[in-house]
Parts: C-alpha cells; structure tokens; sequence
C-alpha cells in the first residue's frame, strides 16, 4: 500500500506515507506469608473485581483521567486565568466524562462519540500527513478505499477520530479564553466564559489522556490481533486490566507530577499532538510484553509500574501544552472581527 499513486481531494493532495507456572492456592496466595501475602492478595482482589464490574465497561481509566487533568491544573502558569486553578476539583472530575456518554441508555450518543476515543495507526500508514479536518479525513479514506477495494482499509469511523477530537476541543477552549478576554476587556461579567473554559478543558483532557495509552493508537487495543510469534495476551481483557484495574490497585501510579514540566507553546498543535500519538503507538509492544511477564497484575513491576506513571505523565503533559496554547493563541482576534471592529469606528 505505501507505493499506491498519491490521493486528491479538496484541492490538495496527500502523500502515501513514507508460562509461567500455576499460582499455588487461592489466587497464586499461600495463607502463611505473612502481611506481604496479605496486601499481594488485596492487589489480586482489587484487579479481578474491577476486571468483574460492570462499570469497567463504561468507565475506563477514571483514576487516571483525574489524574491527568488535576496534574495539568497542578502546572499550569502565573499568566493565566487563575478561575482554571480555582476550579482544578471540577476539571479533574470532568476528565472520565465522555466515558459517562457510553451507556446503551443513551445509544445514539455512545455510538457517536465512540470513535473519538481511538485511533488505529496502523490503518493509516497510507495516509501522510493527516490531514487536520476531520471532514478532509473521511473523504481520503472513502477515497482511498474507492481507488484500493483490496486494501483493506475499513471506514473511518473503525479507524477512529481521536485527534479530530483533541483538535476540535482544543479550538473550542480557545474561543471560550476569547470570549472570556473580550469580556474582561469590556468589564462585562466573565462567569459565562469560565464556565464554557472549564467545560472544554476538561473535556479536552479526557481524549489527551487516552492518547497516552497505546492501545488508544493501534489495532491491538484490547488483545494482540494478527501473526503473534511473541505469544502476547490475546485475551479481551488486557486493556481495562491495565488501564484500570492495575491503576485502581496502585494508586501511587496517579502521583505523576515530577514527571510533567512547565507548559510550552505548541506552533502546531495538530502535527504535535498526532507525534505525540506516534510516540505512544511505538510503546504498543512493551506493553504487551509487561503484561506477558505480569506487569499488570496485582503490584505489578516496577518496570511496569513506571511505565504506567510515565504514559500518563506525558498525558498530563500534553494537556497543560494544549491549554497553554489555547491561552496564548486566544489574544488574536479573527480577521472578522478586526474588520467589523474598524467598519464602526467613528
């Protein structure tokens, strides 16, 4: 597929891209180990109930989308807006609320919203840069798919949206920061321009922090799939395994702020954030390979264990960027409205 003619669309085109042995009692816990078999086995307990519960299904990963979005909140800079600060509790909060949205109570919005969540790299190795439209993104595809039927490219909704959706948070945060400049300007109320602010930032830092986790960015986002010579899980619970369950029973995996520094301001938030997803699909394997070796069981490793802090480290940090940027780039007025501003000048 990488040597197929180059794809038109909208004017522009797009480049082809360059066994462990069987635990011993109860769980793998022998009653006489003292109080280290005693936590060791709360640990187990945590992983397999949170594994059970039917709640993992449609809250994945809330410890660590908190965790995310308060660690942002922990960073952020003098120079903005301190009502971000202010409302670090509810920015944290709204960190697991697009998997609030993922009930069959309300299907036509689960189904929706559910590619946002997602994106498999391996199913774009065709499509070089991506383009930073979501639009643009299902004409290629669908184009692509017109011109190579045997290629295999599925929809795009089954490749899934997910920098779409950090993109179009992040512009929305912006505005919001705009509308609330506008209204300090003219010493009006800026209560309505927090709100929106808060909203999108959160909002915002949920799909930033699936971002971090690899199995966001790849097709083996819940089991190994294809030639599998390495003998990695296949099994249909690996991902909530690690992304919660193993989080939920060790929460000191959610203490992460040495790891995120000061913000920085991104010149192109779109092309950085889809690096940023590379960088975590080519930590797809590791994964794999700490959970072949137990990595996500009960206390885990300590190599799994850091990588765990350092994925959502690096989630933490790209939030804060995001923020940061749309604070920043907020201060520049759209063309238009420069223009009707200079029309009614006396």
């Amino acid at each position: 597929m990488r040597g197929a003619p180059r794809i038109r669309f909208c004017g522009g085109p797009f480049k082809p891209g360059a066994p462990g042995k069987p635990a011993a009692g109860l769980l793998g816990w022998k009653p006489s180990v003292g109080l280290s078999g005693v936590v060791a086995l709360a640990s187990r307990l945590i992983v397999i109930i949170a594994l059970l519960s039917p709640q993992s299904a449609t809250a994945s990963g809330e410890a660590g989308h908190t965790a995310v979005n308060r660690t942002a909140c922990e960073k952020l800079p003098a120079g903005m807006p301190q009502f971000l600060q202010a409302a670090a509790a509810r920015i944290a909060w709204l960190g697991a609320e697009p998997d609030r949205w993922r009930s069959k109570l309300e299907a036509p919005l689960r189904d929706a919203q559910a590619p946002d969540h997602f994106t498999n790299l391996e199913q774009l190795d065709w499509l070089y840069p991506l383009p930073p439209d979501r639009y643009k993104f299902i004409q290629a595809v669908y184009e692509y798919r017109a011109l190579h039927p045997r290629a295999a490219v599925p929809q795009p909704e089954k490749i899934g949206f997910q920098p779409y959706a950090v993109i179009e948070n992040f512009d929305r945060l912006k505005v919001a920061f705009r509308e609330y400049r506008r209204a300090q300007a003219a010493r009006r109320s800026t209560a309505d321009a927090e709100a929106n602010a808060i909203f999108y930032a959160g909002w915002l830092g949920h799909y930033v922090a699936d971002g971090s986790n690899p199995m966001h960015t790849s097709i083996h986002y819940n089991g190994w799939v294809g030639p599998n010579w390495r003998g990695f899980s296949t099994a249909h619970n690996i991902h909530a395994k690690m992304e919660t369950a193993f989080v939920d029973a060790n929460p000191e995996l959610t203490r992460f702020a040495d790891l995120v520094a000061k913000p920085r301001h991104l010149d192109n938030p779109f092309e950085e954030y889809v690096a940023y997803l590379r960088e975590s699909r080519s930590t797809i394997e590791r994964a794999y390979q700490l959970e072949k070796h137990g990595g996500f069981d009960g206390r885990g490793t300590p190599e799994s264990r850091e990588f765990i802090r350092r994925q959502l480290g690096r989630g933490a940090q790209m939030l804060v960027n995001l923020w940061y940027t749309a604070w920043v780039d907020s201060a520049q007025e759209p063309q238009e409205a420069r223009e009707n501003a200079a029309s009614t000048r006396p």
